[in-house]
């Protein structure tokens, strides 16, 4: 187990969320702004980025009642935070 946090300027945006009757199929990307942020995130040998997956996986079965296919992707925007267009993008932007 890592005792590394996950890096601020991480945001999740849900790319696919695919109702196959007995599976929800959902893509996510994981966005963050620098490379050495994304292999925090995805971990020695994809150990972290799986431990939240499976983490994450196991509470939307348990919120949706129905088993969950979950595909997460890591992607590096540097300093998407100070982009008004990825913050609009990503739904993030606040009234």
């Amino acid at each position: 187990r890592s005792n590394k946090e996950i890096p601020h300027g991480t945001a999740v945006v849900i790319e696919e969320f695919k109702d196959e009757g007995k599976m929800l199929r959902i893509r996510a990307e994981i966005f963050c702004e620098r490379n050495s942020h994304k292999g925090i995130i995805v971990g020695k040998n994809g150990a972290a980025l799986k431990l939240v997956g499976t983490y994450a996986r196991q509470d939307l079965e348990a919120f949706f009642g129905t088993k969950v296919y979950l595909n997460l992707w890591v992607k590096v925007k540097e300093n998407w935070r100070n982009s008004n267009f990825l913050i609009h993008d990503f739904g993030l932007e606040t009234e």
